[in-house]
């Protein structure tokens, strides 16, 4: 099931539907763009009226929406404002308005983004899966580090569990109503390395359980520190090497204190937006199914930019300028490592003797049984208990 891409058949509940031509055909010219280098041109073309029935007369709906970590995130700017908020407006014909901020602008952690939606505080909120994993737990499975090696993968599994997401958030009175992920996550190091087995001993910046624990089995130390804070670990020494997305390193200037930056994804650090239930139910059906419209543009948008600018960051960080069109190409060229199959099947047996038995320990023996049914048969890595 494609996020956010279903009419409602019954109190709350989403069906899959096919995206329209349209929506096809915007994912496709999206990636066309990018390829033929018109890059900035792709990632701020406004969003064409939808071919949707006029409103009721009369209706007006204000929404408020929190959704990416900071402003300059190119998630928030390319998606985000054009599309949720001025391509929803657009297509309602004014009826529609939408209040964005990032969570910086909120002064949010994240970690509060399923209580704000819960409890109205605002109706629309985003934020990744292993942070709101937090209030939810099986929502850490999702993207468990080593589980998905491309994003193809990671996109089936996302939307593979999300109506079971979906049941477990009902009690929350939230529903995830799109799925995307951030470009790849991978390792930035102070100083050369040519393989995980050089990583032994070095401290790394981690996020998240799972990573944590990927980190541990490949003999590493793991270091808890929260985002804005890296740049001056790395550059002080306090960590050796750091993992955060290709572009979002970029966009944080770690060029300027990391040397290294290896090309294997250990997570895609998944995210998702999600609206208060209560409220999404009491919503004029016209003005659902065009909210619902705008997030199955929005899941092909976010999906085409995670892949893009996975690469784009690499290069940016790299200083291949003929390639960098979406973040800023570094001032100090970082050196890419490439890795070997020996780097991924250490991650591959990482994740099935250690990462995927430590989730199923936090979340329980039920999560395992969920893994095996719903996953499994996707990343062909099976829990063993």
């Amino acid at each position: 099931m494609r996020p956010g891409s279903g009419r409602q058949a019954g109190r709350g509940t989403l069906v899959a539907r096919k995206p329209s031509q349209k929506n096809r055909g915007s994912a496709i010219m999206f990636k066309t763009l990018l390829a033929g280098g018109l890059a900035a041109a792709a990632l701020s073309l406004p969003l064409p009226a939808q071919a949707q029935s006029p409103l009721p007369p009369g209706l007006k709906l204000s929404i408020a929406a929190v959704t990416q970590p900071v402003p300059t995130n190119p998630q928030y700017t390319t998606v985000d404002l054009p599309i949720l908020r001025d391509g929803l407006q657009k297509a309602s014909g004014g009826q529609i308005t939408v209040q964005v901020s990032s969570h910086a602008e909120r002064n949010l952690g994240g970690s509060e983004i399923v209580r704000l939606v819960r409890s109205g505080q605002v109706e629309i909120g985003a934020g990744t899966l292993s942070t709101l994993s937090g209030d939810v737990p099986i929502l850490d499975g999702i993207d468990l580090s080593g589980l998905s090696p491309d994003i193809g993968q990671a996109r089936r599994i996302a939307e593979a569990m999300l109506p079971l997401a979906n049941k477990e958030l009902e009690r929350f009175n939230t529903r995830l109503v799109v799925v995307y992920p951030f470009p790849a996550q991978v390792l930035f190091c102070r100083s050369a390395f040519t393989s995980l087995a050089d990583l032994r001993g070095r401290k790394i910046r981690t996020f998240g359980n799972s990573l944590v624990d990927l980190v541990q089995k490949i003999g590493a130390l793991p270091v808890s520190i929260g985002f804005p804070e890296v740049y001056s670990a790395l550059e002080r020494g306090v960590v050796d090497c750091a993992v955060t997305g290709t572009g979002s390193g970029a966009a944080a200037r770690w060029p300027e204190v990391s040397s290294h930056i290896s090309d294997l994804p250990l997570s895609w650090a998944v995210a998702g937006y999600m609206v208060n239930l209560s409220w999404w139910n009491r919503l004029d059906p016209a003005a659902r199914a065009l909210l619902e419209d705008t997030f199955a543009r929005m899941t092909d948008a976010l999906w085409t930019l995670g892949d893009a600018a996975t690469r784009d960051g690499i290069d940016c960080n790299t200083g291949n300028a003929a390639a960098c069109r979406i973040h800023s190409l570094a001032p100090r060229p970082m050196t890419e490592v490439k890795a070997t199959e020996a780097d991924r099947a250490l991650v591959r047996e990482a994740m099935q003797t250690t990462v995927l038995p430590g989730f199923v320990k936090r979340c329980g023996a039920r999560c395992g049984e969920i893994y095996n049914r719903m996953i499994a048969p996707i990343s062909k890595v099976e829990y063993r208990p």
